[in-house]
């Protein structure tokens, strides 16, 4: 039988046989979710465990027998195979293991971790194929055209939904009972804010996460920085070029509001450079910090030092500043790990830049473009950023070696100073770990600290703040004024005012949130001064992390504030604005000009 009368027998079953995958794909997905949190939140006993993994490993041979039937049903099947690569390779591994496991009673995937002592991988690896598969769920949901006609929702509220989502999942999987190593169980604002601040990559804490954590807890914090990194949407989005030919104009609109792109032509092939881009550094930055490690620095086994290598470069680039370590970088093994300081600081500053300001330094395409032609300059948005972030840097490393040489950097020579005064000055733009004793900072110093992390990152990056763009419009504005110019210039360029009225909303409303946070944190925790409050508002609000020591005693509603700040740190108070706003009516209008005294 030859491939066309083949196509010809199946024609007639095709949309019986399709309906009939698609629910028992939607159906199995659901359940190998729930047994998967079950078995690694709740069950203990290794008899039902051992059943509990049975069922997931069952459920993944049908997920593999479904995508084969798929590509008997594709018809065009080279085609079918070239688009769903990705899935097809995920259904390769899963055969192989399968065959490997239950038939020639060698377990492939457990054999290969086993011996790098990481015998929990086979786990890791159900879990990654079941949300893979939910997450192809997530995006069939939302390309089904009777969802896309309801659900006219603009981009702002979009992201900002996918955030709750995120939070709404984390604290859920943190009260699990084996999350935790606390017999009580975490309770929930303990376990919302955990959720809040990773998702969000600030890196407050309120518990250990290095000993509080099961291995299990861990992991759930690690993805959750991960995904609130890059930003769920991103994530689905990817998910749907992979198993898609393409995006369509309605995504990349969402993709150019949310990443703030120069223009929406920008965004087309985005996503894919920006997750390749991300998983790369995180790789090549994981690798460094693997053969930096002390020998302070003690390990259970290879897997575990695989692992917290991968925690804390992810987590350096993410801006997140999670450790594993008690007091982060300032514990005893980690002290003096200049080398280990530096790379995370690199990881933070990158992660810092914004994904367009890298594509256009970093990627193959631009680097060529400048080799061929090495008088064509960065792009303006490049310029701003790394020119901004570059003075922010030297000036925040100047001030707080200047400040802090007789106080927090007395016990070090010159040098070990002056890397920890760049790496206090790289990690208040967002980053959150420290390698000195914040709570011992002098009040100036401090100060400083809060006018940095409130600038921030640079606009489409992994760290928060009013951003440095914000920052150069406002001063810039400020200059046209006092010198009477009538246009905002930059670069032999004219910066419209409508930019400058977006700098001056974002910067109002940021000042308006974090004064009246302070004035509820100085009457629920009044306990602490109030330059430690403003300190722990302004960190959290930027998404930064750093903290005084303050977080673990705050209130419940303390704790509720710092969650609120964290968030719309994180969504950005515009984007918060945006989704809230309605249109104006009409402003094809104008009334007469008058004059206020001003100053």
């Amino acid at each position: 039988m030859n491939t066309e009368q083949l196509n010809r027998l199946l024609y007639g079953s095709k949309l019986l046989a399709y309906m009939l995958m698609r629910r028992t794909t939607y159906t199995l997905t659901i359940v190998a979710i729930g047994l998967l949190l079950y078995a690694h939140g709740v069950e203990s006993d290794p008899g039902n465990l051992q059943l509990i993994y049975y069922a997931i490993d069952a459920i993944l041979a049908v997920f593999v027998f479904i995508y084969l039937l798929r590509i008997l049903y594709g018809f065009e099947r080279v085609k079918f195979l070239k688009r769903t690569w990705f899935e097809g390779s995920l259904m390769a591994l899963i055969l192989v293991n399968h065959v490997g496991t239950y038939l020639l009673d060698f377990p492939i995937i457990y054999n290969l971790f086993e011996g790098i002592g990481m015998p929990l991988s086979v786990e890791v690896y159900r879990v990654f194929i079941s949300l893979y598969m939910l997450m192809l769920l997530v995006v069939e949901l939302l390309e089904t055209k009777v969802h896309l006609k309801t659900l006219q929702v603009k981009p702002a509220i979009t992201f900002l939904m996918s955030f709750i989502s995120l939070i709404a999942v984390g604290t859920a999987l943190f009260m699990l009972p084996k999350m935790t190593n606390d017999p009580d169980g975490m309770r929930f604002i303990d376990a919302l804010f955990m959720a809040t601040s990773a998702s969000c990559i600030t890196g407050l804490v309120v518990i250990d996460p290095g000993t509080y954590f099961t291995f299990s807890g861990q992991v759930v914090l690690l993805l959750l920085v991960q995904l609130g990194g890059l930003g769920v949407m991103t994530f689905a989005t990817f998910f749907a070029m992979l198993m898609r030919e393409g995006l369509g104009i309605r995504q990349h609109v969402a993709m150019y509001e949310i990443m703030e792109s120069e223009s929406i032509a920008f965004t087309k092939g985005l996503l894919r450079k920006l997750i390749l881009m991300t998983l790369s550094i995180e790789a090549i930055g994981a690798l460094i910090i693997f053969m930096t490690w002390g020998k302070e620095a003690e390990f259970v086994n290879l897997g575990s030092k695989i692992f917290y290598s991968i925690f804390h470069s992810v987590s350096g680039f993410c801006n997140a500043g999670f450790s594993l370590y008690p007091e982060g970088l300032y514990s005893n093994p980690l002290r003096h790990a200049y080398v280990l300081h530096l790379t995370l600081a690199a990881l933070m500053i990158l992660g810092g830049l914004g994904f367009p300001t890298m594509i256009d330094l970093f990627s193959p395409k631009a680097m060529r473009a400048r080799l061929h032609a090495p008088w064509r300059n960065w792009k303006l948005m490049t310029r701003v950023t790394v020119y901004t972030s570059a003075g922010l840097l030297a000036f925040g490393m100047v001030t707080f070696f200047l400040l802090e040489y007789f106080n927090t950097l007395s016990q070090l020579n010159f040098v070990e100073a002056l890397i920890a005064s760049f790496f206090q000055s790289a990690t208040t733009r967002s980053g959150g770990y420290h390698t000195v004793d914040t709570s011992a900072v002098s009040v100036p110093a401090l100060l400083i600290m809060m006018i940095l992390m409130f600038i921030g990152a640079s606009p489409g990056s992994m760290g928060g703040g009013i951003k440095t763009t914000t920052f150069t419009v406002i001063v810039l504005s400020v200059w046209a004024t006092i010198v009477g110019k009538r246009n905002i210039e930059i670069g032999r360029r004219t910066i419209p005012h409508s930019v400058s009225y977006k700098a001056f909303a974002v910067f109002t409303f940021a000042v308006v949130f974090n004064i009246f946070f302070l004035i509820v944190l100085s009457i629920s925790d009044a306990q602490f001064d109030i330059v430690r409050l403003a300190f722990e508002q302004v960190s959290a609000f930027a998404t930064v992390g750093l903290s005084t020591g303050i977080t673990a005693g705050l209130s419940d509603v303390g704790k509720t504030v710092i969650i609120l700040s964290m968030y719309i740190g994180r969504v950005g108070t515009l984007t918060l604005a945006l989704a809230i706003s309605t249109r104006a009516a009409s402003t094809a209008y104008k009334y007469p000009d008058t004059h206020l005294a001003i100053g």
